[in-house]
């Protein structure tokens, strides 16, 4: 029995080595959606971070840690954040701005945490956001910071701000 063991050990080790070595298929190219809700995050994240401007860092770097609040609301209905924006699971990579859940925590972590802007956040996540758009949706854009209205929403620094709000009233 102990050389079963051995000799599973050794196939298992050689598996991981030549899984390693073998080459992921490229990433999808990224693109923005002007579509309604939901979102789901992309999966191949790499594409969008680039798109975004936005550096990657491993996914066990915590350098600059702290967390926004973003909540979302077009036409009085509540748009959830989805889990896994800004993640590249198939690479291990993340963007400075991420989620994990859907409870609408934004993770700032990693190279660029401290200068990641919430157009570039939307970029991240594949969702058309600018003055007066969001996704399929364009009208009357507000975004508040910390309860203070924000003028060019897109250019908010995220790690100012600990919680978010965008309201979106489409009038049509």
């Amino acid at each position: 029995m102990m050389g079963r063991g051995r000799a599973g050990a050794a196939l298992a080790a050689c598996f991981l080595l030549l899984a390693g070595c073998v080459q992921q298929a490229p990433p999808a190219p990224a693109t923005v959606r002007t579509t309604p809700p939901p979102w789901p995050a992309p999966r191949d994240g790499i594409s969008y971070f680039e798109l975004a401007g936005v550096p990657s860092s491993r996914l066990d770097d915590r350098t600059g840690q702290r967390v926004v609040t973003v909540s979302i609301r077009i036409d009085g209905a509540d748009v959830p954040l989805v889990p896994n924006i800004g993640l590249d699971l198939p690479r291990a990579l993340q963007a400075p701005a991420h989620t994990h859940d859907a409870s609408g925590t934004v993770w700032l972590e990693g190279a660029g945490a401290g200068s990641v802007t919430l157009g570039q956040f939307f970029t991240v996540w594949g969702v058309r956001f600018d003055d007066r758009c969001l996704g399929a949706a364009c009208g009357q854009l507000t975004v508040t910071a910390d309860g203070a209205a924000v003028a060019g929403p897109a250019g908010l620094a995220l790690s100012t701000a600990g919680d978010v709000q965008i309201r979106l009233a489409s009038g049509g």
